[in-house]
């Protein structure tokens, strides 16, 4: 049974969202501000965490940030805002999905269930090498030539995921449905926000890449350097 941590202030929508996640499976604290939230995440005993960002003690991506400072649970951001700005920069702070409020129960636990599969590691198998990177999917752990790269849960999926296709062009279309669960023909800044955090953590620059390499209109693939 996943272990959910709700944080919202609301409370109607607060045991509404409990009711239904415990309905459809789901064991579910549920708090109301981000301080509650911040004293249950380091015991390690969720899952994911659901976190609406209007909170009355702090704002929720202020909150976001300590969380990531904390540990490395999914974190699934329930917001009123729609603002693309607002949503690439809750992304870079170590999001792992959003909703826009309003949105039905159904959707936010196909979110969470997406979150969870992408969370938990899969069957044995020796990592992933392209150069001097190496990707360790069911450790989740990734190193270039030999040092640590401290890559959010996003940076890391879009990592795997090319890693796993060496020299392959992956289109956008892909990326953005496997890491991000955006639907076919949707396209936004995510992909190339978060391609530019994990150039930098790679040492490298578009205009000069080793690993990373865009295919303009198409896609990218990740490649040994020469």
């Amino acid at each position: 049974m996943p272990s959910v941590l709700l944080v919202e202030d609301d409370d109607v929508v607060r045991a509404a969202v409990t009711r239904a996640l415990t309905d459809l499976g789901h064991e579910v604290l549920a708090v109301g501000t981000a301080i509650d939230a911040l004293r249950e995440i380091p015991g390690g005993r969720f899952d994911a965490v659901v976190l609406d960002l209007g909170l009355p003690d702090l704002d929720g991506g202020d909150a976001l940030r300590m969380m990531r400072g904390l540990c490395d649970v999914p974190v699934v951001v329930a917001t009123a805002r729609d603002d693309e700005a607002e949503i690439v920069r809750l992304l870079n702070a170590g999001a792992d999905d959003y909703l826009v409020k309003p949105f039905s129960s159904e959707h936010l636990a196909a979110r969470l269930s997406a979150v969870l599969r992408r969370a938990r590691p899969g069957e044995t198998r020796e990592p992933l090498r392209v150069g001097g990177l190496a990707v360790d999917v069911e450790r989740r752990r990734a190193t270039l030539d030999g040092c640590p790269l401290s890559l959010t849960h996003k940076e890391f999926e879009l990592l795997a995921h090319l890693a796993a296709r060496p020299g392959q062009v992956v289109q956008r279309a892909e990326l953005l449905e496997s890491v991000w669960q955006l639907p076919r023909g949707q396209d936004d800044q995510t992909l190339d926000v978060h391609l530019s955090w994990l150039r930098r953590k790679l040492g490298e620059r578009a205009a000069q890449p080793r690993y990373l390499h865009t295919v303009r209109g198409v896609g990218v693939k990740l490649v040994s350097p020469r």
